[in-house]
């Protein structure tokens, strides 16, 4: 692995030209946050080495280098699932990547389903805390001691500070934010009635198919980490919950001028 870290960012170092200090993950449906990138250079998937392709609509697989509230940062336009046949090493590769390329904060986005009745479909939550339900691990095999410790500390995943900042940036804005715990699943089906029951039982407020490994691997490689869904379903409804990738895509793009604004107001103060 470190072999294939070395050379995926050899290749990318060709393009940069100040080190990012963020990288930023974008989720479905939510890549128009790239078009506030200034001094950008867009690098595909497809032609970085070890990177898997995107294959999935509404990531458009591509990674970009630029500028977002004056800070230099490395955003991802499109991520990678376990559900799209990948291990959970290549799920998890650009993060390492990022880091690598000298980011310290890595910010995420991505699409949930809502699983508290105070949700509503287009809000946004700070996830706080998850409960990881995905059938593998990214930290699986052989620790990598250049890259983090056998056995990385999970007690603040996401950083208290940044969750504060967040806050403070919402309210000026008068932007509602909820706060909750987010339920990382392998997909691509979306749950059951009895599945978002059961996932709500046990603390969780939103459920996906993203995230969780590539906060674990953040938090492995020393990162400090931010991450926020759009609720784009509510799951938790008895009656017409029937979901479509389409209507999430669109949610999420409903919501995606308050989710570009608390980005770059964020990445500003880091």
């Amino acid at each position: 692995m470190l072999t294939q870290i070395k050379e995926a960012t050899a290749y990318i170092q060709q393009f940069v030209t100040e080190p990012p200090q963020a990288g930023i993950i974008l989720g479905s449906g939510l890549g128009n946050l790239a078009a506030e990138i200034t001094d950008s250079t867009e690098i595909s998937y497809n032609d970085i080495p070890h990177f898997p392709p995107a294959t999935v609509e509404g990531h458009s697989g591509r990674l970009i280098l630029g500028k977002l509230g004056g800070r230099p940062i490395v955003a991802m336009a499109g991520r990678f699932h376990y559900y799209e046949g990948l291990s959970m090493q290549q799920v998890t590769f650009p993060v390492r990547v990022m880091k690598a390329l000298g980011i310290h904060t890595l910010l995420i986005s991505n699409a949930a389903g809502g699983m508290n009745s105070q949700f509503k479909v287009g809000d946004l939550m700070i996830i706080t805390d998850h409960i990881n339900l995905q059938p593998e691990h990214p930290l699986r095999g052989k620790n990598i001691d250049e890259l983090g410790p056998r056995f990385p500390d999970m007690s603040e995943p996401y950083a208290k500070t940044l969750i504060a900042k967040v806050k403070s940036i919402a309210a000026r804005k008068n932007i509602p934010l909820h706060t909750g715990v987010y339920v990382g699943v392998q997909g691509p089906t979306f749950e059951t009635r009895a599945e978002y029951r059961f996932m709500h039982i046990i603390g969780g407020d939103a459920v996906g198919m993203s995230t969780v490994p590539e906060v674990i691997v953040a938090i492995h490689s020393g990162l400090k980490v931010f991450a926020m869904s759009v609720i784009t379903d509510m799951g938790i409804r008895e009656e017409d919950n029937v979901i479509t990738h389409e209507e999430v895509l669109a949610a999420a793009r409903a919501a995606e001028p308050h989710l570009t604004y608390i980005f770059s107001e964020l990445v500003q103060q880091l």
